[in-house]
């Protein structure tokens, strides 16, 4: 195919994350003008607008291709983040395919230790077929690990990053859309890794019909809960990927789950 051709088609654009999250994008391109890579945010309900990112493509080696590096800082705010050509300056943006993603140095990302705040990319391909970047941006995480289920309960091994455990952090899982309505749970600690067993007999019966229950660390008395998930490695959306079965308790079932931003909940439902 001509490089004529290859322009004219969708374009596609490799990318490889190195441990620090430095993200390198790598198109086959050739432009005599100054084409770069914009990374747009989706918009969020009920969260101020983000600007768009722009990356220049510059030439790299001897294959002619353009790179365009996103470094660690600044942060991208947390959410989704789209990827588009532009071939000019005021040229219209154009939807990037996802080529090869070398994301080897993500997998064992939760044995790193994390400073606040807590910053994760994860390129990926959208269910459509285009690159997007999915990020997230807190102050503090509580990384999901091993997730036990039995004798109607849960027990979740997770390590926190950006902050330290007091004597007195308790696990807390909190009812969706009523703040008030939470259930504590002792910790047993090992440094910045924690383990708790959150019985589900104790969710089952505060309120009627379906309810999903949010799950957190309060790492201190006097200090924000800190949203448990699973982020630091390969993966952009867990939901499917990961899938507990249910456990029933009385007249209702339990089940762990990844929520699409990859935190961790427990929907409770009436056994039919």
């Amino acid at each position: 195919m001509s490089t004529a051709a290859q322009d004219t088609d969708t374009p596609r654009a490799h990318c490889t994350v190195d441990a620090d999250g430095r993200t390198t994008f790598r198109i086959a391109l050739r432009s005599a003008g100054h084409p770069r890579l914009a990374l747009v945010p989706r918009a969020k309900k009920n969260a101020p607008p983000q600007p768009t990112r722009l990356l220049d493509l510059e030439p790299h080696g001897d294959d002619g291709d353009l790179r365009a590096v996103l470094e660690p800082l600044p942060a991208l705010a947390e959410g989704r983040w789209d990827a588009y050509l532009m071939r000019e300056t005021d040229a219209v943006r154009e939807r990037l395919r996802p080529g090869l993603r070398d994301l080897r140095a993500l997998v064992d990302g939760n044995l790193r230790e994390r400073p606040s705040p807590v910053a994760v990319r994860v390129p990926y391909a959208t269910k459509d077929g285009f690159l997007a970047v999915r990020a997230w941006l807190r102050p503090a995480h509580a990384e999901a690990g091993r997730l036990d289920l039995a004798d109607g309960a849960m027990t979740v091994h997770a390590c926190l990053h950006g902050a330290e455990l007091s004597d007195d952090a308790t696990a807390l899982l909190r009812l969706r859309g009523d703040r008030d309505t939470t259930r504590t749970f002792p910790l047993r600690t090992d440094g910045s890794g924690f383990s708790f067993t959150a019985s589900f007999a104790e969710l089952t019966g505060a309120a009627p019909g379906e309810q999903v229950w949010d799950v957190f660390l309060r790492p201190a008395a006097d200090v924000p809960p800190v949203r448990i998930g699973w982020l630091l490695d390969d993966t952009a959306d867990r939901k499917t990927v990961c899938v507990y079965p249910a456990l029933t308790v009385g007249e209702a079932a339990a089940r762990p789950y990844y929520t699409v931003d990859n935190d961790l909940a427990v929907e409770v439902t009436a056994v039919r």
